[in-house]
């Protein structure tokens, strides 16, 4: 039987461009330092700073993978740089906090980036005393979504039930773990590259354009 999503116990979000608006091009900044970050470590030009970046991306779920696996890079360093952001440009956000007050289970952050970054754009949104918990990248060891990998310790970790747990992310490819663990899947769309589509419908269960608008018209109907 499939899960009245109203009724979940668990609710996993991504961090970025998810709980806040694509639109603001927050990850805009981090996209940009990252590849600042790979000119100045490699001694490359902006344009193939970017396509490293980018292959890296693509083949090994983060840029910072690629660069590990590659290159032998230590995390901690990259990750202080790329994260060195101004999270002004995210909105407060007092409808999605109305919302997530509603909402009853556990809230968590599922994440890529850092602890550090994800509490920072939280507190900037006035959303972060909702979340029992950031999973992180250090809490994956570095294993990145869509890696199954980082879901199986996230379930361990935090006691999920995945037969009764929702995941909200705005890259498809990141629900398909989500999908074969048992979870109900959401996908926030944007118009980014790396977002992706599950085009034959196979993992994503709900398409949403607005997540504080779905999360306020759920929320009124409990």
């Amino acid at each position: 039987m499939s899960l009245n999503i109203a009724k979940a116990e668990h609710w996993i979000f991504d961090l970025d461009n998810t709980l806040y608006p694509a639109e603001c091009e927050l990850f805009h900044q981090v996209d940009i330092r990252m590849r600042n970050f790979i000119a100045e470590y490699f001694g490359l030009n902006e344009e193939d700073a970017r396509k490293l970046q980018k292959r890296y991306y693509r083949e090994y779920g983060t840029t910072l993978n690629g660069l590990m696996q590659n290159h032998g890079m230590k995390p901690e360093a990259f990750l202080e740089y790329v994260h060195d952001i101004d999270v002004t440009v995210v909105p407060p956000n007092p409808c999605l906090e109305h919302s997530l007050s509603l909402l009853p289970g556990q809230k968590l952050v599922f994440t890529n980036g850092t602890s550090e970054h994800a509490g920072r754009v939280m507190k900037r949104l006035g959303i972060e005393h909702h979340f029992d918990c950031v999973f992180d990248i250090f809490a994956t060891d570095f294993i990145p979504k869509p890696s199954i990998t980082g879901y199986h310790r996230l379930i361990e970790n935090c006691a999920i039930n995945p037969y009764k747990s929702v995941m909200v992310e705005d890259v498809a490819c990141n629900l398909e773990p989500a999908k074969s663990l048992g979870m109900v899947t959401v996908l926030i769309t944007n118009s980014y590259e790396w977002s992706g589509e599950d085009k034959e419908g196979k993992y994503v269960d709900h398409r949403v354009d607005n997540l504080t608008r779905w999360l306020g018209k759920l929320s009124d109907s409990l």
